[in-house]
């Protein structure tokens, strides 16, 4: 390969809309790994659903151009489908809870058929990739970036959840990425904004955020995500995508994959690193994989320039370049090609939330609600799912106990019963005598949620995370 193409083949980049062919005709240029598929790139139907047939169409166009080259191995069709608040592609697709919810059902066989559930949907649409599942582990409220993302605030759950969930997703047919290395799950400044710092030392990163992602190393799995996190104890004011220190701190983790930055377009890189300043850097550091740099076309003249001019070794761009296509080759030979339809896995998404609900405060046996409740909180939609699933289990509505729902980033709730429908924090300021963990706001969740309040199932789930008085742990016997 020449530089150009080995350049190219580091550089997986986003577009805007639905300007497809200027995508591909860029892909086929510059011989890009191929490409992320963003919420704005979806196509919807007349009920501003997915096109599901639109959707694989458009991947195909794009994997056709990576392929234009003559290279033997797959283009890399990318998305961040985590469940959640994280979902980039919704309807008909199944809708799954946070996934906090499998720290709080606290099993691994549960996790790994999630995770390939939630692949096996998006391998007939055209995907390979999918940058989940979120191994940080949350430190709690002050963790204004993950929050639900994460699994658990145990180092040792988050580890083995995150590399169930993966292996899952790999039966399936689909490349699962750990994310963020060094770990981004106590940090209290948001990345996408500015370039928040980790003050912990080596040994307790390693007691800690880095337990998952050495469970990853061990069980071989294939990507590692870094993350736009300055860490004083590797490199000072330098993000952990561009650190050289940070790279050779997860290789030393014995990862063999491909090592891939977290978008290159957010506020904690641009700010610092305009032009193609960071993708070189990136490279230099170790980096295999570059997300989604500001203007493509920028970050590969700069690594050709860079390798051109003795600023790259070409032996580091060979390296990651032979990483890259390494992966892709083994998954072409590996990869399930069977898929399930869209929607097939809700089942399994309710069964999920079903196992996740838990009660911090109120009873665990016997109904909560004497056969009628009222709902306050929450968003329309939000209120809408939860009257449907109160229909189903046999509630009446408009009178008896207030079920408060606090959904993303709400704060705590009055009334009878307060349900946290994302991470658990704001119950910790709730007023409600009775307060519940839902960890999602799917039909499924709601549908768990009414069965607890009828009692006519009892909520097995336990804290993940401390939330306030409550530690970890805390749920029904």
């Amino acid at each position: 390969m020449t530089s150009e193409e080995k350049a190219g083949q580091v550089l997986l980049p986003f577009f805007k809309g639905m300007a497809v062919e200027a995508q591909a005709a860029t892909i086929e240029r510059l011989h890009l790994a191929g490409s992320i598929i963003m919420g704005d790139n979806v196509p919807l139907d007349a009920h501003g659903r997915m096109d599901v047939e639109g959707m694989a169409a458009l991947n195909q166009r794009l994997a056709q151009a990576a392929a234009a080259n003559g290279r033997p191995w797959p283009g890399i069709i990318a998305v961040d489908q985590e469940g959640g608040q994280v979902a980039r592609l919704g309807p008909p697709l199944t809708e799954w809870p946070t996934p906090m919810s499998y720290g709080a059902a606290g099993s691994g066989p549960l996790a790994r058929e999630a995770g390939q559930g939630l692949a096996a949907e998006l391998v007939p649409l055209g995907f390979n990739v999918d940058f989940a599942p979120d191994t940080d582990v949350t430190s709690g409220p002050k963790d204004v970036t993950i929050g639900a993302r994460s699994l658990s605030s145990d180092p040792g759950a988050a580890a083995a959840l995150g590399v169930s969930f993966s292996e899952g997703m790999l039966t399936a047919g689909v490349l699962p990425t750990v994310k963020h290395f060094p770990g981004h799950g106590s940090m209290t400044v948001d990345s996408h904004l500015s370039l928040p710092t980790q003050t912990a030392t080596v040994a307790e990163l390693s007691a800690r955020d880095w337990k998952p992602f050495q469970a990853a190393a061990t069980a071989g799995l294939p990507m590692v995500m870094t993350g736009h996190i300055a860490v004083p104890a590797l490199e000072p004011g330098v993000p952990a995508s561009l650190s050289a220190p940070t790279y050779d701190a997860l290789r030393a983790l014995g990862f063999k994959g491909v090592a891939v930055t977290d978008a290159l377009n957010m506020g904690a890189v641009t700010k610092q690193y305009p032009g193609g300043t960071a993708a070189v850097m990136a490279l230099a550091a170790g980096a295999d994989l570059l997300l989604m740099p500001a203007d493509v076309d920028q970050a590969h003249a700069a690594i050709v320039h860079a390798v051109a001019t003795g600023g790259l070794p070409p032996e580091r761009l060979d390296e990651a370049a032979r990483r890259v296509a390494t992966m892709m080759v083994w998954h072409a030979r590996t990869a399930s090609k069977t898929g399930a339809p869209a929607g097939s896995s809700a089942p399994l998404s309710a069964r999920v939330s079903a196992s996740a609900v838990t009660v911090l405060s109120g009873p665990c046996g016997g109904p909560m609600v004497p056969g009628a409740v009222q709902v306050a909180g929450g968003n329309p939609a939000d209120r809408a799912r939860f009257e449907a699933a109160a229909a189903r289990a046999g509630l009446s509505l408009g009178s008896g106990p207030v079920v408060s729902l606090i959904g993303y980033g709400g704060r705590g709730a009055g009334g009878d019963i307060a349900v946290a429908l994302d991470a658990p924090w704001p119950l910790q300021e709730s007023t409600a005598p009775v307060k519940m963990a839902l960890y999602g706001r799917s039909d499924g969740a709601f549908d768990a949620l009414a069965a607890v309040l009828a009692g006519k199932a009892a909520a097995p789930g336990k804290l993940p995370a401390a939330v306030g008085s409550f530690p970890a742990g805390t749920g029904c016997p």
